[in-house]
Parts: structure tokens; sequence; C-alpha cells
């Protein structure tokens, strides 16, 4: 962990990493540590966690671990919104062009943050709005996996967005495309169609799973299923309705 930041304040960071957090305090210190050392080659970057209406000592741990990692900022919500707020709110204040995300249980392993926002922080091709991560080998319960195959199939069936695992809490995105999209709650399960119908395109990176290090799945597979039904044909409507041209400005004579 860098004691200190290697750029003045006023610069701007290459890379935000949002953390949505709700009850997640037992995870904080590997968490915060293992994104600082992940981005130990990067000129500048900041975290921001969100506490989203944690009833525990998440805010307090996010705030012990300040004094260790000044790029650490710390973002709280009175009480719970959810995921896709949490993220929302954390894109809102980034100060970089880029924002990664990853999930605050612990599962997404802080090492595999740079291959996602490789594709971006590099150049690269600048038609790619979205990198998204893909699970391989999941840490989860076989109903959890069962259900997810399932409600990504459907998903896919429906949306055609060529991605194999939307929940993966990994992804980097341009910040300003990403609020240039429309807010909903459970939003952050859609990305990949969102901006795909936007006008982006999307790549995709394999990543590695973990166990959860503390707390327990804030969503079951029977209330998943019943919200994602509605938001399924919600994200159809929206990607059919979405803008499909942009505009270019004429040169001065």
């Amino acid at each position: 962990m860098r004691a200190e930041s290697d750029a003045s304040a006023d610069s701007r960071p290459a890379v935000s990493v949002v953390i949505p957090m709700h009850n997640e305090q037992g995870a904080v210190p590997d968490l915060v540590k293992g994104i600082c050392d992940a981005a130990s080659d990067l000129p500048e970057f900041e975290i921001i966690a969100v506490d989203d209406g944690s009833t525990d000592g998440t805010y307090e741990a996010l705030k012990a671990m300040q004094a260790d990692c000044p790029q650490l900022r710390i973002l709280q919500h009175k009480t719970a919104g959810g995921q896709s707020a949490a993220v929302h709110s954390g894109v809102k204040a980034a100060r970089a062009d880029i924002c990664c995300t990853l999930d605050g249980d612990g599962q997404n392993p802080p090492a595999e943050l740079p291959k996602i926002w490789a594709p971006l922080v590099s150049g690269g091709d600048a038609s790619v709005g979205l990198v998204a991560g893909q699970r391989v080998g999941r840490k989860d319960t076989a109903s959890k996996k069962l259900a997810s195959r399932f409600a990504n199939a459907l998903r896919g069936w429906m949306l055609k967005d060529g991605t194999r695992d939307t929940g993966c809490g990994f992804k980097a995105f341009r910040t300003q495309a990403f609020l240039d999209l429309p807010f909903f709650n459970h939003m952050h399960r859609y990305l990949p169609a969102l901006f795909k119908a936007y006008g982006w395109n999307v790549a995709l990176v394999d990543v590695a799973h973990q166990q959860r290090m503390t707390g327990q799945s804030k969503y079951t597979n029977f209330g998943r299923a019943i919200v994602g039904i509605w938001d399924l044909f919600g994200v159809v409507w929206l990607t059919r309705r979405a803008k499909s041209v942009s505009a270019t400005e004429a040169n001065r004579p």
C-alpha cells in the first residue's frame, strides 16, 4: 500500500475504483489494501467506497483505512438504496475519465483489476465503452450458480448482448458514457446491453472468483428472479428506444 499519493492533489486520477458496500465491515481492510496494491503501477488513482446504509461498522472500518490509504474517499447513503444506486453515486463523484467497479464482499479479487481497466487505460480501441468481467470457477452455492445460469441464458436470448455473466461485479467503463445511460435500480446487471444500445462496443475479460470474505448475500434466488423479470422487459424496451444518432459540429469557415 502506498503511504502517500505520487502526484499532486490537483492531478486527476487515471482510474476511479468504485466499491458499493452494505454491511461488509470484515472485508474492508483486505479489500482496500488489495486495490492499492493492484493500482500501484498507475500514475494516480482513487478509491470511492460507497457505504450504502450499513448497520454494522463498515463506515468506521473505512474511516480507519484512510490513514494508510489517502486515495480512499468515502461516500455514505443514510439508508440502503441498493447496489446500482451506490455505484451511480460513486461514479457521479469520480474524478477520473475511467471508472472500475468490484463487489464489496471480497469475492472479486482486487489483483484482477488491471485486467479490467487495461483496455481503457492503455488507449486501445476508442469504440470500447465497457469492459465486463466474466467469472471463471465461481465460488457460489450450486443453487445460486444454477439460478444465475438460467437468468443469463434468458437475458442473453432476449437482449442479444453476447455476455455470459452480467452479474460479475468487475466492470470498467468510460465515466461519462455510464452517466449518459438512463438510471434505474438493478441497472448494473444490464450494462453490456445498455452500452451496446447507446453505440459502444463491449470487451469481455475472464476473471477469477473467490469465497465471500464476510457477511451474506443481499439477494435470494427467488427475489432476484422476481425483480429480474420486470427489469428484463424494461431493458428490452429501453434498448429498442435508445438514441441511435450523434451530432458533429461543423467547422467554421
